[in-house]
């Protein structure tokens, strides 16, 4: 039995199996600023974002820190990119399991897709000194801060 009628979600749905992850998503494939962006699957059963791409940013007097739990990726599968308009582009793609015919699957609960973020980045930030880093499945990328200009301050003789 089915709380989605098969028509609308495409694929079955139990309602008696409490870790089913396959719940029709209205918004699915809709795109919002700033948020992750989903694209389309290639295959049925695929999951169409890696769901839980989340990044930190944090801001120091030196430079801004973005953080991504990326686990089970290689910095080969990542992209850090600036794009013009000082936009910070971070992206991704797990890809999908080969089956073998002899293979039964019980459970599959991993994500895999594509997966892309995009941050503005402020006046301050040095475009040409930004840096990242992979370790543990955690991505972090630095981009420093230029010094703030304090104002030149020149005494005035006063005459008289």
């Amino acid at each position: 039995m089915s709380l989605i009628p098969s028509f609308l979600s495409g694929r079955r749905t139990n309602v008696f199996d409490p870790f089913s992850l396959d719940i029709w998503d209205p918004l699915e494939g809709m795109q919002f600023p700033g948020s992750l962006t989903k694209v389309p699957s290639s295959g049925a059963g695929e999951t169409t974002a890696i769901a839980n791409t989340r990044i930190d940013w944090r801001e120091t007097p030196e430079a801004h820190i973005f953080k991504a739990d990326l686990p089970g990726l290689k910095k080969e599968e990542v992209k850090v990119e600036v794009e013009e308009g000082r936009v910070l582009q971070i992206s991704g793609e797990r890809s999908k399991e080969e089956e073998e015919r002899n293979e039964k699957w019980h459970r599959v609960e991993r994500s895999m897709g594509k997966f892309m973020r995009r941050f503005r980045l402020p006046e301050n930030a040095k475009m040409d000194e930004i840096n990242a880093k992979m370790e543990n499945g955690v991505l972090t990328v630095t981009v420093p801060k230029q010094e703030e200009r304090k104002p030149e301050v020149k005494a005035i003789d006063i005459a008289g």
